[in-house]
């Protein structure tokens, strides 16, 4: 089960050069923060105070507001001369403001003609690394010893606890060692199956019944070191590119049958569409010259009309890059009468394509790009292996993938590419070297709303993205200060 990347993010507002609506004095500007509930309905998240007299205002009060990756969060900011006490805005006089979308802000600087917006995630970035015994632990099991396992738990806010890590469980042992692990620093409980500990040295094992006793458990070993967020990364000038393959074989019908899934409707969607206007919209702010390559295979190709697993919807293999996600669209469309739908179903040229691409920025030794690969297709996968052995290159590169199955077809394959039932090996017997493969079937999002096949999709690339990069040791290229 992917984990959202759901993180607390403060705005610190300064404006430049406002409007004087006051007679005889300077303005006295405040900032509203709404954000997007859809159908053009807009929330108030939260306001700055208000500075007296001042047309360059910097607001110390920041605004504070949840962020999604996986999400397209719209926000408006509007700027306000408060000359009464009231929380009503109605009365006081509009100085300005813009839309943007959250992802913009945690990329760049983000600013307009009157207002600059800083993004800075909360958070404490420390980490501690811990390793822990256990010695004469009670004896559970009938036939031999008990096997433990550790659980290691987060207060929410709410003063809920949330399991946010668990150890191996160690077979047949009442002295158990647990190999040495990373947790981040916040309010936390160590739980040993049902075993807490109570403030910083007090262990406790309770039971069944309400008594409890002394457990001899302790550290025998801890550190703390900085771990880095994946919005430390974005903020620190990672940025992620998107490439887009597009199946163009003929198991999907012909395109100009309404049978077909290229079949573009009378508002000239279809179901491929519909996947790259979810995913891109989403990641598109996390790439500043919006150029995103864009690929299809299992078509025979103009102008010889020989089969292709690797080529450019624009035709320009020189240049595959579409201009925004709205150039992806406009290729794909152009493509669909030029190519002749054909076979098979191969996913490793295009894999290996941004791997290559991946591999170079790898070099660079720094975390300056992510590469995420969305591939569209409606059939059974025709180089299993091949494409095994091309994920399992790929784990090993700042890139991701995510594999998006359209039509009724059987995705079986699919699904042991995306490795939540176990670790996808290459035919060698090589595994990855970290999860990198998401697989959905677009049948199952028919009828929920456009953004939530990306909140599915997108959900693991933060923890991929952070990931790569720890395997690495490489830390932001403009790393945030230490928390203190």
């Amino acid at each position: 089960m992917a984990t959202q990347c759901v993180v607390k993010v403060e705005l610190t507002i300064s404006c430049k050069n406002l409007l004087d609506k006051d007679v005889g004095s300077k303005s006295d500007p405040l900032c509203v923060l709404l954000q997007s509930t859809g159908n053009d309905q807009w929330t108030e998240v939260d306001r700055t105070e208000r500075v007296k007299n001042c047309q360059d205002p910097e607001f110390s009060k920041r605004l504070c507001i949840d962020y999604h990756f996986e999400k397209v969060q719209k926000l408006k900011l509007g700027v306000y001369d408060i000359d009464n006490k009231s929380v009503d805005l109605k009365d006081d006089d509009y100085l300005g403001g813009f839309e943007c979308t959250l992802g913009q802000v945690s990329t760049v600087k983000y600013g307009f003609y009157i207002c600059l917006i800083v993004a800075d995630e909360v958070k404490d970035n420390r980490a501690i690394v811990l390793e822990v015994e256990a010695r004469n632990l009670d004896k559970k099991d009938m036939f031999g010893k008990s096997d433990p396992f550790l659980e290691f738990f987060k207060q929410a806010d709410d003063g809920s606890w949330t399991l946010v890590h668990r150890t191996e469980v160690i077979k047949n042992n009442l002295n158990p060692s647990w190999k040495k692990f990373t947790v981040s620093v916040g309010t936390f409980s160590l739980s040993l199956v049902d075993c807490y500990c109570n403030g910083a040295a007090t262990w406790t094992c309770s039971t069944n019944s309400s008594q409890q006793r002394k457990l001899s458990c302790w550290l025998t070993r801890s550190s703390s070191n900085i771990t880095y967020t994946f919005l430390d990364y974005v903020m620190g000038g990672c940025q992620i590119n998107f490439t887009v393959g597009i199946d163009f074989t003929g198991s999907n019908g012909d395109p100009r049958s309404p049978e077909s899934l290229h079949y573009l409707s009378p508002d000239g969607t279809n179901q491929y569409l519909n996947a790259i206007w979810s995913v891109g919209q989403v990641i598109k702010d996390y790439d500043t010259d919006k150029l995103f390559p864009a690929f299809g295979f299992g078509a025979q190709v103009p102008p010889d009309f020989k089969v292709s697993h690797e080529f450019a919807l624009n035709f320009n293999p020189n240049s595959p890059y579409c201009q925004g996600i709205e150039g992806i669209v406009q290729a794909y469309r152009a493509a669909l009468p030029q190519v002749r739908l054909y076979g098979p179903t191969n996913f490793s040229p295009i894999i290996n394509h941004v791997a290559r691409i991946a591999a170079g920025a790898a070099q660079q030794s720094n975390a300056a790009q992510y590469f995420v690969l969305l591939i569209i297709t409606d059939g059974e996968i025709t180089d299993l292996d091949q494409t095994k052995q091309a994920i399992v290159n790929s784990s090993k590169l700042p890139m991701s993938i995510i594999i998006v199955g359209v039509g009724e077809a059987d995705f079986k394959a699919m699904e042991v590419l995306d490795g939540d039932n176990g670790v996808l090996k290459a035919p060698s017997g090589e595994p990855v070297s970290r999860d990198i493969v998401q697989f959905v079937p677009f049948k199952s999002f028919t009828s929920a709303p456009r953004e939530a096949l990306a909140q599915t999709v997108l959900a693991e690339v933060p923890g991929q993205l952070v990931s790569y990069f720890k395997m690495r040791n490489i830390i932001p290229v403009n790393p945030p200060a230490p928390s203190k």
